[in-house]
């Protein structure tokens, strides 16, 4: 293995709320620190966000998915050459994808796994338009170990908190959430929760005609309804046991309708429900999955929800007093590219032949090399 060396990487996220693309420009340093130098949000254009969602339903054909598949590639790379432009090109470029399908289950035809996901933004288009090396496809060699392919930020959560020698649950809150375990003397491990904002911002798009409810304001307005909560909380995927991960193909436009027949008449108040089932959720899944082994420090929250000031509310309320509630820029990390900077940190071990994934979050037989490189 070549000895580790400081790279710039610029780190490709866009995640289950498909909001936009986040890039972080980085700098990853060879003890795993990720240093942010600059991070941008680029929005799809609307046409192609509004193709992507016809492919979440399941409505697009084989010709539009391929064609989206290179079209996303463009949308990366256009992130990508605005922070190029600034700041000069990287030594890798780092991407995600947009995740269209994830079934990481054990189903099979003529006795062949059928588990598989599926990430476009074709690398070979970031990596010709951007001109730099471009590591992609993170989570098929993981399935292929038997694993979820997911949660993978669990790796980066490892390099960065387990240094600081507290009982951490780092908790992620994009369309879906997930937690990573990180304390002072176990194995590290995390599962998806369950769900974070899809059901909310889907609701925020029906009955108010926006796309998320901005720091929780809509929530803040209306009242829980306890009923329909509890009926919400019934679901089998919050009572799984972990290594669990979940996505838009379980929580989809049809499950978010059906559980909309016995909602409350207000949509101030499905709102307000929604975003409590957020929070209910991951409470009830440290009080089944975590507390009876570990008992935590401190409960760090990223992504979309940390800025949801009602949502952070509730789960203050149904978190133990003796837990701190923090976000990730408490400890200098960024809530808004958090992910982006995980990714660029998966990469750069990729480009050195270091394994990056985690059996004990993902499921997978052994750890291994995640990704695939573009020149």
């Amino acid at each position: 293995m070549d000895e580790l060396e400081t790279k710039k990487v610029i780190g490709l996220m866009s995640g289950t709320s498909c909001d936009s693309i986040d890039a972080a420009l980085c700098m990853v340093h060879p003890d795993m620190k990720v240093e942010l130098i600059r991070g941008i949000n680029h929005k799809y254009p609307p046409h192609i966000r509004a193709k992507l969602f016809q492919i979440f339903r399941g409505e697009a054909s084989i010709q539009e998915i391929c064609q989206m598949n290179f079209a996303v590639g463009e949308c990366f790379a256009n992130a990508a050459n605005i922070l190029i432009e600034e700041f000069g090109k990287p030594d890798i470029i780092s991407s995600h994808g947009q995740t269209i399908f994830h079934f990481p289950k054990d189903d099979t035809l003529d006795d062949i796994s059928l588990r598989s996901t599926f990430q476009i933004g074709e690398s070979a288009v970031i990596a010709k338009k951007t001109g730099c090396l471009t590591v992609s496809n993170f989570r098929e060699a993981d399935m292929a170990l038997g694993g979820e392919g997911a949660p993978l930020v669990c790796f980066a959560d490892e390099k960065w908190f387990k240094p600081l020698k507290k009982n951490f649950l780092i908790q992620n809150i994009g369309g879906i959430s997930n937690v990573t375990v990180v304390s002072k003397e176990n194995e590290t491990f995390g599962f998806d929760t369950g769900l974070g904002n899809i059901a909310i911002d889907y609701c925020m798009n029906k009955f108010f005609n926006k796309p998320y409810d901005e720091d929780g304001n809509v929530a803040k307005k209306g009242i829980i309804s306890d009923c329909w909560l509890d009926i919400l909380m019934q679901d089998e995927y919050y009572f799984k046991t972990p290594p669990k991960t979940t996505g838009r193909e379980y929580f989809n436009p049809s499950y978010i309708e059906n559980t909309l027949k016995l909602a409350p008449e207000s949509p101030y108040d499905i709102v307000a429900t929604l975003t409590a089932l957020t929070a209910k959720s991951i409470a009830k899944s440290y009080e089944r999955f975590i507390y009876p082994s570990l008992i935590p420090d401190c409960v760090v929250i990223g992504g979309g929800g940390a800025f949801n000031l009602e949502m952070m509310r509730i789960l203050r309320g149904y978190l133990p007093n003796y837990i701190e509630l923090k976000t990730h820029e408490d400890f200098g990390i960024s809530n808004n590219f958090k992910e982006a900077m995980a990714f660029a940190l998966l990469g750069y071990c990729t480009y050195y032949n270091i394994p990056n994934n985690l059996p004990e979050c993902t499921g997978a037989k052994k750890r291994t090399v995640l990704g695939k490189i573009t020149y």
